[in-house]
């Protein structure tokens, strides 16, 4: 059995796809038609570079402790294995290393949850260096509590006492190489971790850092579900030139770009790395330095898949994530995205209904943009105040700031000052006063 785990990878492996769905999940609001759950697992696997040569979905009472789906069901995909000649079986659910061993035993060949294949799939696409050092991060996390269920050779813990009764608790002097391998294993692993954070902690300092500069900029971070069209919308915006493609998890590395969305107003986004329903814990926790900068954002676009027939798991998968890592508070303006590939207008007309506050574009053609940009203007701005203020004639940079944020209504000359009356965005109060007027008197807010 060791050998069937020699490798998580699935890489132009034949693949089996089984999904086990608990009865009572079929009965929400967001329940789907036999075989919509593999949808996004075959995605996920293709990602990963697997052939999905079969699909199985069960339904589900309760979860069967030994095999997740019951020995039964198991014997069927033994079945199915040698019928498609796989290699490798792939469970949209997360497994215990006992299922996953029992799986194993039963179908002679490797078995992956959903977990592993996300894992997987960050593997190979992670480029930079703090990207690989937060892969394998999480993939240590996830594989440590898992080395006593997942290897074999770490089984024989009776050691040289055999069958005796004190080799069998592993008394004194009968410990056996399965058990010391085990140990050894434990702290290559625990002291691995050790040095990874230790690392990340020196990138996430210098991330802190390069945030920490940028606080007199308005930030915006862009987030949503994995492929929809994130990195495309960065691209239309600011032509930063960022990988584009067709496929779950292109891109794991924040980019940041300067953007004027309008005249006077110049922000900071930031494009991250996608989300994915039941995204691993260990993944989330890794990538925190990396999600940094949705966290210090102060305005996050949510773009949207109108296209996807489970858009609406989609947006609640991306909610429960922002909530996980203290963002759902954040103020968010939500943005339709891909809405020339809907193919039913009711669809369209449903998502508008739900989320009347949405922007609808499409990054790749340019739909839209133009109201986005709006948007984005009157969020950067937020309410309007009318104010009066009272300068020097020589400090142009007081006059400039009113000319590029707000809109000057009336300018009056006296001696050696002026006295402007203005109207200026909210947000943008603080910035002039940072500039220290001799005089600044709110008229109306």
């Amino acid at each position: 059995m060791e050998k069937l785990r020699q490798t998580l990878k699935v890489r132009k492996e034949r693949a089996i796809l089984v999904a086990a769905v608990l009865r009572k999940e079929f009965t929400g609001p967001h329940s789907h038609s036999d075989g919509d759950d593999l949808i996004e697992l075959t995605a996920l696997a293709e990602s990963a570079g697997a052939v999905v040569v079969d699909r199985f979905q069960q339904k589900i009472r309760t979860i069967n402790p030994t095999t997740y789906i019951g020995k039964g069901k198991a014997d069927q995909l033994a079945k199915r294995v040698k019928r498609f000649k796989a290699d490798v079986i792939i469970f949209d659910n997360d497994l215990s290393p006992a299922q996953i061993r029992e799986l194993e035993e039963i179908i002679h060949i490797k078995v992956l949850d959903r977990s592993e294949l996300i894992l997987d799939i960050f593997a190979t696409r992670a480029k930079t260096k703090q990207a690989q050092l937060q892969v394998e991060l999480a993939q240590l996390e996830y594989t440590y509590p898992r080395l006593t269920g997942m290897w074999s050779h770490l089984d024989s813990v009776a050691g040289a006492g055999g069958a005796t009764t004190a080799g069998v608790v592993g008394a004194i002097g009968t410990r056996g190489p399965g058990e010391q391998q085990l140990e050894i294993d434990r702290r290559l692993v625990s002291k691995r971790i050790r040095d990874l954070k230790r690392e990340l902690a020196n990138i996430d300092n210098r991330r802190i850092r390069e945030i920490d500069a940028r606080k007199g900029m308005f930030k915006i971070c862009i987030v949503g579900y994995t492929n929809a069209g994130k990195s495309t919308l960065l691209n239309a915006l600011t032509n930063a030139g960022v990988l584009v493609e067709d496929r779950l998890f292109a891109t794991l590395d924040t980019r940041t770009r300067k953007w004027m969305p309008a005249k006077g107003v110049e922000v900071l986004i930031s494009d991250t790395v996608g989300f994915v329903k039941n995204l691993p814990h260990q993944l989330v926790a890794s990538f925190k330095a990396t999600l940094e900068e949705t966290v210090n954002a102060d305005l996050l676009l949510h773009i949207i898949d109108a296209s996807n027939p489970d858009v609406l798991r989609q947006i609640e998968s991306v909610d429960n994530v922002l909530v996980e890592i203290g963002c759902g508070k954040k103020p968010i303006l939500k943005v339709l995205n891909k809405v020339d590939l809907v193919r039913k207008i009711g669809d369209l007309e449903m998502l508008q209904t739900l989320f009347p506050d949405a922007v609808s574009v499409s990054a790749k053609s340019g739909l839209g943009l133009e109201h986005l940009s709006a948007d984005v203007s009157a969020k950067y701005r937020g309410d309007e105040i009318l104010l009066r203020v009272c300068s020097s004639q020589a400090d142009g940079r007081m006059q400039s700031f009113l000319r590029a944020h707000g809109t000057i209504i009336k300018e009056q000359y006296l001696d050696s000052s002026v006295l402007i009356d203005a109207r200026l965005g909210r947000n943008q109060l603080p910035g002039l006063q940072r500039l220290h007027p001799e005089n600044l008197e709110i008229l109306q807010n």
